[in-house]
């Protein structure tokens, strides 16, 4: 199918974390629409699956703004300008739960709301763990949870775990290990 062309894109609404763009479209059969995206500001994201042992992921529990609630889910953040997609992980992955990583794999990258959303996160798994703090931005101390591999689904019927990216990643992760599923791309290299 064929993608619309863009006529024009206008920003709309800046903000410090996002950007508001109206993008003036028309579509293959002639069609003219106005449609809005949300932009966020920075060069992308990471979620980071961190494997503790064989049988053991390590969750966070942190604040959650857009639902003013305290989350369960994956450590993640965003990629520095000049920053890696392996560096980032690696340095949010210490910064929220202590630890770092001798070994991270690219599994894919997630989009949130395409419909109206540029931001994607890629996922990361990181094994072999090792002790590392480093302070973070954070304005509070994370919780980090220590939860079994066993019981991912679990996650799903808990009211203070409801980020769709974290489940996914968590069930990707699963089955990467298991060796029932295998990545098919590599990460950008131009972010």
């Amino acid at each position: 199918m064929k993608l619309p062309t863009i006529h024009k894109i206008k920003r709309i609404s800046p903000s410090p974390m996002f950007n508001i763009e109206q993008l003036s479209l028309e579509f293959s059969n002639g069609e003219e629409r106005l449609y809005e995206r949300l932009v966020p500001e920075g060069v992308g994201a990471v979620l980071i699956v961190p494997i503790l042992n064989a049988k053991t992921v390590l969750l966070i529990r942190e604040y959650a703004a857009g639902i003013h609630a305290y989350e369960l889910g994956l450590p993640k953040g965003g990629i520095d300008h000049g920053e890696s997609i392996f560096a980032a992980a690696n340095r949010e992955l210490m910064e929220e739960t202590g630890y770092g990583a001798h070994k991270l794999d690219y599994l894919t990258s997630l989009s949130l709301a395409p419909g109206y959303m540029t931001h994607h996160t890629h996922i990361i798994l990181a094994r072999d763990l090792y002790p590392q703090p480093m302070p973070g931005d954070e304005p509070e101390e994370i919780e980090v949870v220590q939860w079994p591999l066993t019981r991912i689904s679990d996650l799903i019927n808990r009211d203070d775990c409801s980020e769709g990216r974290s489940l996914a990643a968590l069930y990707l992760a699963r089955d990467f290990l298991q060796g029932n599923w295998q990545p098919n791309s590599n990460p950008p290299d131009n972010l």
